[in-house]
């Protein structure tokens, strides 16, 4: 597929093929293909440890690749470094503002490292504080800052050279929920306004849901599924109606009943997979009483990306939290 249409525009601003990242023993990103198109939101959801911002620093070119080619902006992350720097903006998962600055201080900082006009330096300062409503903030010292204003502060920083590709790596992580909230509608504001190629890794299943129009999931360093948040939960093939039960049951009850597509337990729940939920609820509660199983509660509920990742990965975005960064110490203190 040709990457230029034909008002030689790129189609695709983000390339991967086949890019592998190997620590030691620890393979942190494994054989990892895809593309984002032009002017797309496109989410890396998965636990922590999976590879997500591993992918992300091999696409911003702060780390080399072990093998495989990615493009970014038309520009190859290997060959081709410096431009793909002039054409992206980061926000990091870890903080890396300075605090003993003020917020218009750190973005002036960040403008003279790319080499910004005085003019337009001080017009794009104007403009990304407006945009992130830190304008009355902006000379105070970050220090001082919450950490919902912080976060505002390095997209805004991250905006100042104009990107054509801006790279969030858990944008939102540590946040409140209203906070959090806020950063979504600035992150649709910046694609919607600015044609922005936004490109975000996170382990949130509702974040990746809302902001998204493709997701990849990915799983100890592989993409093991990709498409619309939509397509991905129609996977799951119905609703599910979660019973919670007094266990041991027999699950066999259930699955021997030919409307009932899936049956999977969770601790002292169980969740069935059927169509048209609504009308099935009752059925289910008759299948139960017949077979003396007692229900302490009954919800109904459409299936979830975290339903979906669960059905195709055997476990939850959360369980492996901190793995990679478990298996790194263990090498770590392999080498001291």
């Amino acid at each position: 597929m040709n990457p230029i249409n034909q008002n030689n525009k790129y189609v695709f601003d983000i390339e991967v093929t086949a890019l592998v990242k190997r620590f030691k023993e620890v393979v942190a990103v494994n054989g990892v293909t895809f593309k984002v198109n032009s002017g797309e939101i496109f989410g890396l959801l998965g636990p922590n440890g999976a590879g997500k911002t591993t992918t992300i620093k091999m696409l911003t070119t702060l780390i080399e690749p072990t093998s495989g080619k990615a493009k970014v902006a038309n520009y190859d992350i290997g060959k081709d470094k410096s431009n793909v720097r002039k054409s992206i903006g980061i926000v990091f998962q870890d903080p890396s503002l300075d605090d003993k600055l003020t917020g218009r201080e750190n973005l002036v900082f960040h403008g003279m490292l790319y080499n910004l006009e005085s003019k337009v330096m001080s017009k794009r300062i104007s403009e990304v504080l407006k945009l992130v409503e830190l304008e009355d903030k902006a000379d105070i010292l970050v220090e001082n800052y919450s950490g919902g204003m912080k976060r505002r502060l390095e997209i805004a920083r991250g905006l100042m050279h104009q990107p054509k590709v801006i790279f969030l790596d858990e944008p939102t992580v540590g946040l409140d929920p209203q906070t959090r909230r806020k950063i979504w509608d600035y992150i649709i504001e910046l694609n919607k306004k600015h044609k922005t190629t936004i490109i975000l890794t996170t382990h949130y299943i509702e974040e990746a849901d809302f902001l998204c129009s493709r997701v990849a999931f990915v799983d100890h360093g592989r993409i093991v599924a990709l498409d619309t948040p939509e397509k991905l939960k129609n996977k799951m093939g119905g609703d599910i109606i979660s019973l919670k039960v007094d266990f041991p049951i027999n699950k066999n009850i259930f699955s021997k009943v030919k409307w009932i597509k899936n049956v999977k337990s969770l601790n002292d729940t169980l969740e069935l997979t059927v169509d048209d939920g609504e009308k099935k609820i009752l059925d289910v509660l008759d299948v139960a009483k017949k077979n003396g199983i007692k229900i302490h509660s009954v919800n109904l509920r459409k299936p979830s990306l975290e339903d979906v990742f669960i059905k195709i990965t055997g476990k939850g975005i959360r369980e492996e939290a901190g793995s990679f960064k478990d298996r790194m110490r263990m090498i770590h203190g392999r080498m001291r």
